[in-house]
Order: structure tokens, then C-alpha cells, then sequence
């Protein structure tokens, strides 16, 4: 039976573009969230082999060390082409300075050396991870399936977003604004974006006031 979530939580990330997004999803439900940064919490080594695994060890460890619930995501792009390549390791390929364009270029290359032919179909994966100070944890995924194009255009979001063409679009996640990206349907019909669909199975279990 999911726990609910009320008061106070720690979004366990370092990445000013997820937690701006996270930030935003939380705000109708009069949740306040504090960043893993603005406590000085350190970012714990992700040894998980899967994204639920690696969100769950960032939000225990944040919600340990914070003695208050923490939410954690981890996301990446899976390509086809390169049998699901960076997957888990979206974030390493950008290096330790976070450069994503750099990144978006390693993709290239890679999808350059396997011979891969458009579409270049690719999926982007979002699991959220809510833990509380006790240990116990549960977990949410969305994801989001299209295809890649190059060069990258836009430059709205953040990460891989701009070689990221969700389908039935005719824009790249990189052109659209927050609210095109991850706003909730009234309907709460699906969103578009990976980590805005793991929200909403998340607020369905977790959150009051809806």
C-alpha cells in the first residue's frame, strides 16, 4: 500500500534542469521541495543496473541523510540502434562537467559507426523514487518513445533534448517550452514526457489534495 506524501521532501538531485521541472509538477500540491544541493547533500554512486534501481539509491540516501521523505529520479535515452546505448549512463557520456552537447555528439558518432539509418528510434526513460527516513521505497516509471535528428535543434530544455523528437511531433523536446514538455492534462489524460508521465503515477499513489 503506498505511503502518502505530505509536508516536506528533499528532491535528490543535483541537476538544475530536473529539478526545475520537478519543482514545477509539485507546486499544485502544496508540497514543499528543498533541493539535495541547498542541504549539502552529496550525490551517492549510482551502482544500480537498472534506472528504478539507481533512483531508489538516490532518494534513500537523501531521505537518510535529510531524516525527511526524498524524491529522486533517474532518466536516460535508450537508442535502438546502439542496443539501448547510454541507457543508464546517459549522465556519463556527458562527462564529469555535465556537457550534453558534447554528449549529443557521442551519439552521433556512435550511430555514425554502427551504420545506422533514419528514423533512428530512441525512448527516453524517467523512474522516480520516493524513499523515507525508515528504508522503505517505492517507485514510478514513464517513458516516451520517438526518434533522434541531427543536428540538435532548440534549446528550451535541457539534456538530450534537443536530438529528441517525441512522436507525433514536429518539434524536438529542445523546442518546446516546460509546460508543452511536462504539463499535466487537465483530464490527467498521459503527458508527454517521460518524467512527467513517472509523476503522474507517482501523485496518483502518493499525493493529496488532487
Amino acid at each position: 500500500m503506498p505511503r502518502l506524501l505530505a509536508g516536506k521532501l528533499v528532491i535528490a538531485t543535483h541537476n538544475a534542469g530536473k529539478l526545475a521541472e520537478m519543482r514545477e509538477l509539485l507546486s499544485p500540491y502544496g508540497v514543499a521541495a528543498i533541493a539535495a544541493a541547498e542541504l549539502g547533500l552529496p550525490e551517492p554512486e549510482e551502482t544500480g543496473a537498472s534506472f528504478v534501481s539507481n533512483a531508489v539509491i538516490k532518494a534513500r540516501a537523501a531521505a537518510g541523510s535529510a531524516n525527511i521523505p526524498a524524491l529522486a529520479d533517474d532518466s536516460g535515452l535508450c537508442v535502438a540502434a546502439l542496443k539501448g546505448a547510454p541507457g543508464i549512463n546517459s549522465a556519463r557520456w556527458a562527462g564529469v562537467a555535465r556537457d550534453f552537447g558534447a554528449a549529443m555528439k557521442k551519439v552521433e558518432q556512435a550511430l555514425h559507426a554502427a551504420n545506422a539509418r533514419a528514423p533512428i528510434r530512441a525512448h527516453f526513460v524517467s523512474a522516480l523514487a520516493l524513499a523515507f527516513p525508515d528504508g522503505e521505497a517505492q517507485s514510478f516509471e514513464g517513458k516516451v518513445f520517438g526518434e533522434l535528428v541531427f543536428p540538435p535543434r532548440g534549446n528550451l530544455g535541457f539534456g538530450y533534448d534537443p536530438i529528441f523528437l517525441p512522436d507525433g511531433f514536429s518539434r524536438t523536446f529542445g523546442e518546446m517550452t516546460g509546460h508543452e514538455k511536462h504539463g499535466i492534462p487537465a483530464d490527467d489524460s498521459p503527458a508527454l514526457s517521460h518524467r512527467a508521465r513517472a509523476f503522474q503515477a507517482f501523485a496518483r499513489a502518493c499525493l493529496v489534495n488532487r
